[in-house]
């Protein structure tokens, strides 16, 4: 039986600092399946890409630490492995796209010379055999005049370029999971249009398993099969994508499709918005983080964290007033 290619078990990260212990991820649970698209979504500060560089191994120690859990990757748990070992596992059976792609590159670097480097690293290629692979991956990736652009520098080229460059450095060595964090954020709308048809193009050729990290909840409709919503470092729902936009249950859930802009809404309409805001990791209420900003609160909810429930076939909700009603 072929393992799943990304499995994580209650995923706990704290974060030591000297204003105490901060529960960055607390006990997230997802899979994602060989050539499917999960959606990490919610606000800023709700722990996705915390999340993401958690199961990266990516999270500096000190201050963070992942105090418990299991990140599977192919059948084989990740979190005891060392940086030695993690260092051959990152790019070869995990890549990561980063939501800056200016940040991601080295500006003082060719476009071949960090491509290459990552080909080396994983495949054992000398250096002109690798820079032929660099010139295939940015032709897959849909760069104009791929062979011109390997001697640039990350200056020298467009936003949309250089995403284009890091989804390379991220697919050259064919992982099975591939975790994409706010690909598009900095992109205009033509570029970000073109990069999710990029992906979604290479996930299929390669079957990849994708996690799609953002907070455009129309970038998700276009994009996934299951989402998992988060806030304050826990899931707080997790369903098939039609499903969820369908009926969301978990209040804030609702709160953020109706704060989305829909096709035909004209000038005068107004969008629904949370009030309030994340809490800071360091300034959690007691009982469930959502309570003080949401409108069906109870008593309990102040008091006490709701667990992930099954209310509905395919659906998991933390949320008491969600349970109580398919009581």
């Amino acid at each position: 039986m072929t393992a799943i290619p990304l499995e994580v078990r209650d995923l706990r990260t704290t974060l030591f600092t000297r204003r105490g212990e901060m529960k960055a991820v607390d006990g997230l649970s997802l899979s994602v399946g060989a050539g499917e698209t999960v959606a990490l979504v919610g606000e800023s500060g709700c722990g996705k890409s915390l999340s993401a560089l958690s199961i990266m191994r990516l999270l500096p120690d000190p201050p963070a630490r992942i105090v418990g859990g299991e990140v599977k990757l192919n059948g084989q748990d990740i979190v005891p492995l060392d940086e030695e070992a993690m260092l051959d596992i990152r790019g070869k059976e995990i890549g990561m796209i980063f939501q800056d792609p200016m940040s991601a590159l080295n500006p003082v670097v060719t476009i071949e010379k960090q491509i290459a480097e990552v080909v080396m690293a994983h495949s054992g290629l000398g250096r002109f055999q690798a820079r032929a692979r660099a010139h295939e991956l940015l032709e897959q990736v849909g760069m104009p005049d791929a062979g011109r652009r390997l001697d640039a520098y990350p200056h020298q080229l467009s936003g949309g370029m250089c995403q284009r460059v890091v989804i390379a450095m991220a697919i050259a060595c064919r992982p099975s999971v591939l975790i994409a964090d706010e690909p598009t954020t900095a992109l205009d709308v033509t570029v970000q249009a073109q990069v999710l048809a990029l992906l979604k193009r290479l996930q299929a050729e390669a079957g990849m398993a994708m996690i799609f990290i953002t907070h455009d909840l129309g970038v998700v409709a276009e994009t996934a099969d299951r989402v998992v919503v988060m806030y304050a470092g826990r899931k707080v729902e997790e369903a098939a994508v039609d499903d969820l936009f369908e009926e969301p249950l978990h209040p804030y859930t609702a709160g953020l499709i109706g704060a989305t802009p829909v096709p035909g809404a004209t000038r005068g309409d107004r969008l629904a918005d949370i009030p309030g805001m994340v809490p800071a990791l360091n300034a959690l209420p007691g009982g469930c983080a959502f309570a003080p900003r949401c409108s069906r609160a109870m008593e309990r909810c102040r008091r006490e964290k709701p667990s992930l429930t099954v209310p509905v076939a395919g659906r998991l909700v933390a949320c008491f007033a969600v349970a109580g009603e398919a009581a």
